[in-house]
């Protein structure tokens, strides 16, 4: 399989062409032939005409590419190797949603053929890929994995708005069903990561390695913003006591935020989902998403305080939020935590206006039910500077005194600003 790819007598498929499918499906097409697809049409011919839809690449990247777009159950039928990277979200109760993932299977199982390779990135609790969607793709072809067609898993490394770690500079985990369908995914993930593959011992050791690694950096953020909470009652500026700390060799340097996206906020969850179906309930995971989860609740309650403390009318207040994508510098709006804020302000009959340069408008307020504004005001009672995109680091004093009342306040949640701000009144977690 693998020398047949690098013949191209043989291509590869990448499923769902996101922020994970994409930049990967790019990168084997520069060097073998792949087939790009997705069920959205739309999103399919912005492809053709070298557009990223998720505005992470330029149309420099699609150039010199061996690669066809398509929607087309049919095409997939030239394939002989099959990556998986659909979406993997929850649901509003926080309980996995395999909607994508297993419609995914079921799309490979109509075109599979005897000695097909299937590999999945898409982030799950250790067992789905064998437990669930194996048995969907097996059902729907009629052929068994080890006979007739070989799996592997290998989690997604994508770091949205990243250009420093980017697909090939990552090493890469890879795991298979066997010693020889390993040696063959690993060989063929190889061909366009540089910095190597480390080859997991099983199919449930890589899904678990992806899992922990979000769940590991959810856990150490809540404990930045338990500490924010009680700093905030001491009056103690929590990043300068993360910046004295720091200069110690083992400290390890998270911050205190918002946790949004479809990784950190989401992935925990499948965790402790399958934990639970296991008899175990989780105790430290499930704390750390219960804090990182009240965090916009918490902003917004404080700001309002503060606002009340200044006598204001909280119905009669304006406030503009700086800020709607999950996090900086890229357009992805997906469970922004961002919402949060706006919604907690709008129970207090807080009046809300949102701007944010990355973000689309029209995506937004489908999504949400919110608009965004690029007209802004000269007389907000408060500002909060929710996501630290480029452009709003770049801004000074001078520009949020213009923007606001003589006694407006501030709110600069990542703590950017803080060595810029003297004449106003400000805070940050």
């Amino acid at each position: 399989m693998y020398q047949e790819l690098l013949n191209k007598e043989k291509k590869l498929a990448l499923i769902g062409l996101g922020y994970v499918g994409l930049p990967i499906a790019l990168e084997f097409a520069r060097k073998i032939s792949v087939i790009g697809f997705d069920i959205n049409p739309k999103r399919v011919e912005m492809m053709k005409q070298g557009i990223d839809p998720s505005c992470e690449l330029e149309k420099e990247a699609f150039e010199g590419c061996d690669i066809k777009f398509t929607s087309d159950l049919e095409d997939l039928r030239e394939a002989s190797f099959f990556i998986v990277a659909v979406p993997t979200p929850v649901d509003s109760h926080n309980v996995p949603d395999l909607k994508p993932v297993l419609s995914a299977s079921t799309t490979i199982g109509k075109v599979l053929k005897k000695g097909d390779y299937v590999v999945f990135e898409s982030t799950v609790y250790p067992g789905c890929t064998e437990d669930d969607c194996l048995p969907v793709i097996e059902q729907v072809s009629g052929l068994k994995m080890g006979l007739d067609f070989k799996l592997g898993y290998s989690p997604e490394r994508i770091n949205p708005g990243d250009k420093e770690h980017t697909l090939a500079k990552i090493t890469k985990v890879v795991s298979g069903c066997d010693a020889e369908s390993l040696d063959t995914i690993a060989k063929t993930y190889e061909i366009v990561v540089k910095a190597g593959t480390h080859r997991a011992s099983s199919i449930k050791v890589a899904e678990a390695a992806k899992i922990i690694e979000n769940t590991q950096r959810d856990v150490n953020i809540a404990l930045m913003n338990e500490l924010s909470c009680i700093f905030d009652k001491m009056g103690i500026n929590t990043y300068e006591v993360l910046e004295a700390a720091g200069t110690k060799w083992n400290f390890l340097k998270f911050f205190p935020g918002l946790v949004g996206g479809h990784c950190i906020g989401v992935d925990p969850y499948y965790l402790t989902y399958k934990a639970e179906e296991l008899g175990y309930k989780s105790e430290v995971i499930l704390a750390g998403r219960r804090i990182n989860d009240d965090m916009g609740a918490r902003i917004a309650k404080k700001l309002v305080q503060q606002l009340i403390q200044l006598d204001k009318t909280i119905a009669h207040t304006k406030v503009l939020v700086m800020g709607a994508t999950f996090k900086e510098n890229v357009s992805d709006i997906r469970n922004s935590k961002v919402v949060d804020v706006i919604k907690a302000l709008k129970e207090y009959h807080v009046h809300v206006e949102v701007t944010d340069p990355y973000a689309d408008n029209e995506e937004f307020r489908h999504e949400y039910g919110e608009v965004l504004t690029t007209d802004l005001a000269k007389d907000y009672d408060a500002v909060i500077v929710a996501v630290n995109h480029d452009k709003f680091a770049a801004l000074d004093e001078a520009y949020f005194k213009s923007i606001m009342k003589p006694d407006g306040i501030l709110v600069d949640v990542k703590g950017d600003l803080r060595k810029k701000i003297a004449g106003i009144k400000y805070w940050s977690l």
